[in-house]
């Protein structure tokens, strides 16, 4: 599994999608591209393709494109890998806000084709002469508009379960960002390794739970995450974290009330989602405020550690998250 709650929008995003204007207008060869070059000119670069594998099966793509639209969880991934796309879909204030300056530049340099409601405006896409559109929703729908991407440009398709290092590489691939994805993830290797070893006995002998909240969850509710960055903390790291049965839906899907907010006593270690400057994130705000939170031994030990999460499906902010939970293993010396 490749993402936290907040990706359930992939679905909503979809059907959106499908009750969207779908107004198409015909696509036209020989477009500018970036380098004021025309594309797909006898000897171009543009004009060479490979083929890539995808969830819409093996794709002929430029060797080297040059004009990317990214479509729903594609556009971050892509930024963070390097990758300056002409065109993207909203993306939340809250992912905006947690963006390095150089991504939200490129991000907000780009051409806004859809909203973060899966509305997208394919004549506007058609408008920028792509020659690359990289996409990922609900494999389920991809039958209702693939085609109509497809008549666009290379359209390159994801599922929403696709695993996050699988999905950073494929992307990488296919947009021809391969570079920085190699220094990423040569990056995220040492930091894992370097984790694993520092804190190698509270790792071990530690029990630990990571709750959190989203700005979607029912008033007076919250969850325990033990998918994106908890899970990259439990299979990378190696922390007893809880996770759902095999077969099963995650724990992050079921809500919990307050009331079960004691039962956290049992473990070792809580984790909680905090903002870049270690803040609880405004949703989580309203646990740390009960009362029964506040009487948690782990709480009042400084055993219950926030940890900032700013994505989990590509490499750059799991470093990120990584750099985090490492100052907060460190904040657990003498306490355990």
């Amino acid at each position: 599994m490749s993402s936290n709650p907040v990706t359930r929008r992939g679905t909503a995003f979809a059907a959106a999608l499908m009750s969207a204007s779908l107004l198409l207008t015909a696509c036209g060869g020989g477009g500018e591209d970036t380098d004021g070059k025309t594309a797909g000119t006898p000897g171009d670069k543009a004009a060479e393709t490979r083929s890539v594998k995808a969830e819409n099966g093996t794709v002929e793509i430029p060797a080297a494109p040059r004009r990317i639209v990214t479509i729903g969880n594609t556009n971050l991934p892509f930024i963070d890998l390097g990758g300056k796309p002409v065109g993207v879909t909203e993306v939340s204030d809250a992912e905006l806000g947690v963006l390095p300056k150089e991504q939200k530049t490129a991000y907000e340099a780009a051409e806004v084709v859809g909203t973060s409601g899966g509305d997208v405006d394919l004549e506007k896409l058609a408008a920028l002469e792509p020659d690359l559109i990289l996409v990922q929703f609900h494999a389920n729908d991809w039958d209702k508009v693939g085609k109509r991407l497809e008549s666009i440009a290379p359209t390159v398709l994801w599922g929403l379960d696709t695993e996050w290092k699988a999905f950073a590489g494929e992307i990488a691939e296919a947009g021809n960002v391969t570079d920085e994805l190699g220094r990423q993830k040569a990056e995220f290797e040492k930091k894992v390794a370097q984790i694993r070893k520092t804190y190698r006995e509270t790792i071990d002998d530690t029990k630990f739970v990571d709750v959190s909240r989203g700005d979607w969850s029912d008033p007076g509710t919250f969850y325990i995450a033990d998918i994106g960055c908890s899970e990259i903390a439990r299979d990378d790291i190696g922390l007893d974290l809880p996770a759902a049965a095999e077969g099963k839906d995650p724990l992050a899907y079921e809500s919990l009330p307050f009331e079960q907010i004691g039962e956290l006593s049992t473990y070792d270690v809580i984790t909680y989602p905090v903002d870049a400057e270690g803040r609880p994130t405004e949703a989580f705000v309203p646990v740390t405020r009960t009362n029964t939170w506040k009487a948690l031994p782990t709480v009042s030990s400084g055993r219950a550690l926030g940890v900032f999460c700013p994505g989990n499906n590509s490499y750059g902010p799991v470093n990120r998250y990584l750099d985090s939970l490492d100052g907060a293993l460190a904040a657990l010396a003498g306490k355990l």
